[in-house]
This record gives structure tokens, sequence and C-alpha cells, in this order.
């Protein structure tokens, strides 16, 4: 495997050298699939893994021009070459992509492929040539223009406290000092900060909205939620499914939350828990810290990942030989973290932006879920194989956290440092529940009235957060602050309807941590087989292999939450 992943695979079709400097040259490989004789499943077959080469190719060199911009977005060259794929090669792509969709499935040969390998696969393909419409590809390439802007507006906000200027990222850190006027002080220089961009974020959300509806309509749906829906092959789970499981977080997990919060408001000897006191250690005492060093960060994760298991380590060594890492935040840089899979080469990247927080500590080891999900999916023949449900994609790393939480003391030699850094988590790991909630149930709202306005907007979101509030926090003086919390989320803005999947995979992990207690070995087996499958299976035969449920109901919820309660207790 490691041999594999660090000499590229051979290429079967392109030129060795072969890059896309230009839509010219590109373009004859296309045309190439497009026209080529078809005369025998094997010949389909070849032609399948042709494809999947250039798609790979394509892929990757889109991947590369992503993270490089995102690491500088200062860097104006670094961004025209992104918008190079983005401007010129998408989009001429895009009709060749239906016109290969059209011929794969009019092939007579296509009945006769092995349905358990091709299934998922042609399942995707049939979907996407359902909703393509060549009147969309000039305004998804605007979409995807414009959406960048998010990070670009983003990337560039900074507060200066005591004279030092410092990324939000950096700034946030204060939220956690046990002065409280330290807290509030920082806290207000962070909204400050963010109310400068509210109506800049506001102009580009509508606009995003209005691009992303007309895309919808065009394709024949009543509006963007089902339209990204379909794109997004959600054939496990419905609308109706999401508004159940948004009521299953109310009733179940937010009552736990208020537990948590009016915990935290005695603990903390509070007459009113303020929105500064949220990220503070409930006890009083000092925040808890990592390494802010990208490569200290990067060893005790490589020495986390081999006592559960040593090929997870020798998948992050990898990485770091290449150069796969960029861990620590700059300035410039756009916020956020990801692992992003790159099809040909199969070591994929890690982008995140360290500042020596805890939560660093838990990114990393959640990027490092889905690096590991990435080279253990590396092998499959076809490219959309490897390209990831959010659902699958998400269990790796969720579970990757909760599977590694009884080893964390490689970064806390402190027990007591130890215990709070598991207390902390698990809260966070129920506490993700109501925000996902919260986000997925606006988004479908929005989505539901295109046609809203600014305000009717911030009137929904208000509503909609308080059906997941705890109603513990006083947000008297800083209601702004409240009423456009929703822009802070990425998700929003670049991958719409990616964000209940959080939700649930957070119980998949949950249910893999369970069986982990009972029996680690067996687990670990069971979550690396599910997660060598990529996506060539249904997402329920995925959870299965990995020996839990794909399941979100009330109560499983119930079961899972009450699990996660008794685990904190013991601590």
């Amino acid at each position: 495997m490691e041999t594999q992943i660090l000499s590229k695979t051979k290429r079967r079709f392109l030129p060795e050298d072969f890059k896309i400097v230009s839509w010219e040259a590109l373009e004859p490989y296309l045309i190439n699939l497009r026209d080529r004789q078809l005369n025998s499943v094997k010949e389909l077959e070849n032609w399948i893994l042709d494809r999947s080469e250039v798609e790979a190719v394509a892929e990757e060199e889109t991947g590369w021009a992503y993270i490089r911009m995102n690491i500088d977005t200062t860097d104006a060259k670094l961004a025209e070459r992104f918008m190079f794929y983005v401007n010129e090669i998408q989009p001429k792509v895009a009709p060749f992509e239906n016109e290969l969709n059209k011929k794969l499935v009019a092939s007579p040969f296509a009945a006769n492929l092995d349905t358990n390998k091709y299934f998922v696969y042609l399942r995707g393909i049939k979907t996407q040539l359902e909703i393509f419409r060549e009147e969309n590809i000039p305004l998804e390439r605007e979409v995807n223009e414009e959406q960048q802007k998010f990070g670009s507006i983003s990337a560039v906000q900074t507060v200066t406290y005591k004279g030092a200027e410092m990324t939000m990222q950096k700034a946030q850190l204060f939220l956690k000092e046990t002065e409280r006027n330290i807290r509030e002080e920082v806290y207000a220089l962070l909204k400050t900060r963010r109310q400068e961009d509210v109506d800049k974020l506001n102009e580009l959300y509508s606009l995003l909205i209005k691009l992303r509806n007309q895309i919808a309509v065009n394709a024949g749906f009543k509006n963007y939620r089902d339209y990204k829906f379909a794109d997004l092959g959600r054939f496990d789970y419905s609308v109706q499914d999401c508004f159940n499981f948004h009521d299953a977080i109310a009733q179940e997990i937010v009552p736990i939350m208020r537990e948590f919060d009016l915990e935290r408001k005695q603990l903390l000897k509070l007459d009113s828990l303020r929105p500064w006191d949220m990220e503070v250690d409930k006890t009083g005492k000092k925040p808890l810290t990592v390494t802010p060093d990208g490569n200290e960060l990067t060893d005790k994760t490589i020495a986390l990942f081999y006592r559960i298991r040593p090929y997870f380590a020798e998948c992050l060594e990898i990485m770091k030989a290449k150069g796969n890492l960029d861990l620590e935040s700059k300035k410039g840089k756009a916020p956020g973290g990801f692992n992003y899979p790159l099809y040909e080469t199969g070591a994929p990247f890690i982008y995140m932006n360290s500042v020596g927080s805890f939560r660093d500590m838990i990114t990393m080891i959640h990027e490092g879920g889905h690096a590991v999900h990435s080279f253990l999916s590396a092998n499959l023949p076809v490219t959309q194989m490897k390209s990831l449900p959010s659902e699958v994609a998400e269990l790796a790393s969720m579970g990757m956290e909760l599977l590694t939480m009884d080893n964390w003391d490689i970064f806390f030699e402190n027990e007591d440092d130890l215990r709070r850094a598991k207390k902390e988590h698990l809260e966070k790991v129920l506490h993700i529940f109501p925000w996902v909630g919260t986000i997925d149930k606006f988004q479908h709202w929005v989505y539901e009235n295109p046609n809203h306005t600014v305000a009717e907007r911030a009137t929904a979101w208000q509503s909609i957060l308080d059906k997941f509030d705890t109603n513990v926090i006083d947000w008297s003086g800083n209601e702004d602050a409240r009423a456009t919390m929703w822009q802070k989320q990425l998700h929003l803005f670049e991958v719409p309807f990616y964000y209940i999947e959080y939700a649930i995979a957070q119980l998949g992990a949950i249910a893999l941590w369970k069986n982990y207690k009972q029996n680690p070995d067996k687990t670990v087996d069971n979550y690396m087989a599910a997660l060598s499958l990529g996506y060539s299976r249904p997402i329920r035969e995925i959870y299965e292999t990995a020996g839990i449920s794909f399941n979100f109901s009330k109560e499983y919820v119930h079961e899972l939450a009450a699990f996660v309660k008794a685990e904190l207790a013991k601590i």
C-alpha cells in the first residue's frame, strides 16, 4: 500500500506527463471517450476506467489549485489558477460528462456489468443524467465563482488585541481565559469585526440562493432543496426523515444541553450566563492547550494512531513525507479545516488552522480519520467510488475521534487534564446535534422560500434557533450577534445541504465507540472494512459493514445520547 501510494499509479490512457494547461489539451481525450466504439462488456469496462482516469487527473489538478489558493488568499495568481478550472475547464467538461453518461447508460453491455460492483456507480450516473441541463452550466460556473468569496471575506478578518493583530481563530482562544473581563472584551472585538461584513455576507448569500434556485427550476424541481437531494444522491433517507431527526434532537438532546448549561452557570458562580462564558473551562481552570507547532501536532497524532492500528499512523507518515499537510493558522489563510482527497496519487492533503487549542487536536484527529478513509479507498477502480457521501466520510472522521479517546494521554500527560479533555469532548459530541439541526432546518426554510427578504431570513433564523435553544444563555445587548450567527457557517455558502450528515455520522460514531468499548479489535476491523468500500455500496450496507445501524430515529437518538451521558458520569 505504501509503495503504491508513494509511486503514483501508472496511467493507462493519458500520457504520464499530461497536465491540463488548456482546454485544447484536454478536449481530444474527451472526444475519444465520446466517440469510441464499444463492442463488448470488456471494452465498456476499459472505457469506464479510462474515463475514471481523466476524472481523477482533473479532480486532482483542481484540488491542488483550491488548496494553494486557500493557503494564501492574498496571492492573485493562485486564485487565478483555481478560477481557470472553474471558468475555463469545468463548464466545457460538463456537456461532455452528460454525453458520456448517456453513452454509458445507452450501451447494450451496461446491463451485463457486475451489479455488485457497479450498482451505486450506475445509480449515480442515471441521477446526474436526469438533473443535467445545458442552461445550468453558466449558472454553476457563476455559483462556483461567487461562493469562493466567502473564504476571501473571512480570511482577511482580523482583530487587534493589546497591540497585536491576529486572526479570528487565534483571538477566539481568549474566550477560554479564566478572567471574565478578558473574554468579554475579546468577544466584543470579534463581534464588531464580524458585524462589518454582515451586509456583504447577506448580499452574497442572497445571490447564491437566487442562482441555486434558478438551477433547480431549470432542472424541473420545485426548489433547490429537492434538486440538491437528488444531486447528493440521498437515496437512503428523505426530507421528512430530516424533519423527524430535527424533532428528535430538540426532544432528546436539547434537554441534556440545558443541563450542561445550567451546570456551567452554577460552577462558574454566575448570575447570568453570557455568550463569552461558553468556551471557558466550567470549573474555572486554565484552557486546555496542545502544541501550536504543526510538526509536533503531526508527530503526536501519528503516535496516537499507532496505538489504535499501525496502518492509521503509516497513512499520516506518508502524508508528512510528501508534504501533504498545512496545519498552522496564519494571516491570509482561509479559515476552516479539511482533508482533500487526491484521487490519482491516493495520498490526500490535510489543511487546518492550528493555534494551539484543544480543538486543534480534535480537528487533526478528525481530518486524520478522513485521510485514513482516502487511503483505504484508494484502490477502488473507479474515481466516483472514491467520491464519498458525507454520511460515510464523516463516520470515518468522527469515529476516529472517539476510537482514539482513551489514548489521549499522548497529548495530556496530566491525569486531570486528560479527564477534562474527555469530558469536554463528549459534551461537544452531544453539543453538535442542536447546532446541526439549526443549520439544516434553516437551509430547508431558505430554499423552500427562495424569494425571501433579508429581514424575513433573519426572522426565520431566530425562530429556528429558538427551537434548539436551551434558554440559559443571556444574549441581552448582543442580539445582533445571535441574529447573524449563521454567517460563520462555511457550509451555507460553499457546500449547501452538506451538514445534516454530521449529526447522522455522529450517531454512527457513538455506536462505533459503544462497540469499541466491548470489543476493540473487532470494531477497528469492521471500521476499516467499511471505509475500504468507499462508495461502492449503498450507505446502509456500509454502516452494516461497520457493525452499526444507519438509523436516526427518536429511539436511537435517545439510546445513544443516554450512553454518552452515562460515560460522562464515569469520568
